[in-house]
């Protein structure tokens, strides 16, 4: 099983605090990945330089509206960084349009890729709460039927559905998503904004979502899944001393 641990460039020295805290989980993190965000000066693939990648796998993210596909430039990056993993995603248009942005189509940009890298990893993304369940399904496999061989998911709530969609992920490399939402406020943001259904259970709080990871933990190792932690504005600490990481 791996667990892939997310850590938002919001500053370089935001990156490297963030980055010590991961090595110091020991060998429960075993991939890094990077959201490329475009209102933060650093750019996902510039970070290869300051991960170890003897240690960790390193899996950048990149935005289809970014590139234009004929240009190039994707490849180049990759290339120049020595890339054996991304991930690609569509992208949101950047706010207030001061930069360009092209209407290239994830699953063409995929499938352009693995043409040209045929070796290397390219995993896709997947939000179980966008769709509905056949929809999100189909499009994943258009995904995959492009040469994306792994997704990465928005984060999971309910256990249910994770059940549900391991079935229909079958032969890819799945990494589901766990993000802890530990205020109201927050829980009303991925209601509002993201369209998450909580199950009746949940608690914007650090004992349920403790709870709900571990338990993910084990049953992602049953299911031949692997982990994907997102943690946005929560005490580091607080939250991962009672995770129960693989040793």
């Amino acid at each position: 099983m791996n667990i892939s641990f997310e850590i938002v460039p919001r500053s370089l020295a935001a990156f490297d605090e963030q980055y010590a805290f991961v090595q110091g989980l020991g060998n429960g993190i075993n991939i890094i990945n990077i959201p490329d965000i475009q209102r933060f000066d650093t750019r996902s693939w510039e970070l290869a330089t300051r991960i170890d990648r003897g240690k960790y796998r390193f899996v950048p993210h990149f935005r289809a509206i970014d590139f234009k596909i004929e240009s190039g430039e994707l490849y180049r990056i990759i290339e120049q960084y020595q890339l054996d993993s991304v991930l690609l995603v569509t992208g949101d248009p950047p706010e207030g349009l001061k930069r360009a942005f092209y209407n290239t189509d994830v699953v063409d940009l995929i499938r352009a890729t693995h043409q040209r890298f045929p070796e290397l990893n390219i995993y896709a993304g997947f939000d179980p709460h966008r769709h509905g369940l056949r929809d999100e399904c189909d499009y994943i496999q258009r995904k995959a039927d492009a040469g994306a061989t792994g997704l990465f998911s928005q984060p999971f709530y309910d256990s249910r559905m994770v059940e549900i969609y391991a079935e229909q992920v079958r032969g890819l490399e799945t990494y589901i998503g766990i993000s802890p939402i530990t205020t109201k406020a927050s829980m009303n943001y991925w209601e509002v904004k993201n369209q998450v259904k909580f199950p009746a259970d949940f608690r914007p709080d650090y004992d349920w979502n403790v709870a709900f990871a571990n338990q993910l933990i084990a049953s992602a190792t049953i299911a031949d899944l692997h982990v994907y932690f997102m943690p946005i504005r929560i005490d580091l600490q607080k939250y991962f001393e009672r995770i129960d990481l693989p040793r």
